[in-house]
């Protein structure tokens, strides 16, 4: 497998080394910001998709840039064009390869949050070892709140990580999780200094690199086996509820 991939994407640095793969997100250079159009949300599919490819790799480390994993939105970014249904299937499409994507990585995917992850926070919580710093805070300011139904996946991925009520009640209310709290209920396995978050990621994904490379690949797919299960069934139908009220809502403040 060629690694021509890992200098393909503009908001992604990779470090490779002892089989592990650290894949760090990034806004030109500092901490990430999610772009409603093109970014984070263009690029993650299919760099998850060339890491997936990738049969040296034997442990992921997935983290953020700075101080937050990422919290806010780039307004320096490409612009949005207008919402027409052509736009939304680009966004569609995007949506779906991300998280399935990421799901299809045949090897332990490791989350060093290293600060608040307020936007698109399931991409590290759906890890296989999530690791928190003092500082992370976990919440889904992109959807609910924000008038957006919260179709990408999160309406899945929280109600289960949290039960369905808890759930329910952190999508609706954008509520803060912080770390020790994350910890208390199981989002998170460790919670870490900002300075010892990092190696301790790494401390693991060598120890894991280093085991039996087809068990492990195994591993992971016996892991995740329910939760490529619920994106299968769930993720295409919460997309489709998403873009018909965004849509809808554009044509209703143009008939106003």
């Amino acid at each position: 497998m060629t690694t021509g991939y890992l200098e393909r994407y503009d908001n992604i640095a990779f470090r490779r080394e002892d089989g592990v793969l650290e894949v760090r997100l990034h806004t030109r250079g500092g901490p990430a910001r999610w772009a409603a159009w093109g970014g984070l949300h263009r690029q993650l599919g299919p760099a998850f998709h060339d890491i997936a490819q990738d049969r040296e790799v034997r442990a992921i480390i997935l983290t953020g840039t700075g101080d937050s994993f990422c919290q806010g939105y780039d307004d320096q970014g490409e612009a949005m064009p207008k919402m027409g249904p052509a736009v939304w299937d680009a966004l569609f499409n995007e949506g779906r390869r991300m998280l399935h994507n990421l799901l299809a990585i045949e090897v332990p995917v490791i989350a060093a949050v290293n600060g608040p992850a307020l936007i698109h926070a399931e991409l590290a919580v759906l890890s296989d070892i999530v690791l928190a710093s003092q500082t992370a805070r976990f919440a889904d300011k992109a959807h609910a709140i924000a008038g957006v139904v919260p179709g990408d996946g999160v309406h899945s991925v929280w109600p289960m990580l949290l039960g369905p009520n808890r759930g329910r009640y952190f999508l609706l209310t954008g509520e803060e999780i912080d770390a020790q709290e994350a910890l208390r209920l199981g989002i998170v396995g460790e919670v870490l200094s900002p300075d010892a978050l990092l190696p301790r990621a790494w401390e693991h994904a060598r120890r894991l690199a280093a085991l039996p490379p087809q068990a492990m690949r195994y591993t992971r797919i016996a892991l995740t086996e329910r939760l490529r299960a619920e994106m299968g069934r769930s993720l295409g139908y919460g997309l489709m509820l998403e873009g018909m009220a965004i849509l809808g809502g554009r044509e209703a403040r143009g008939a106003s």
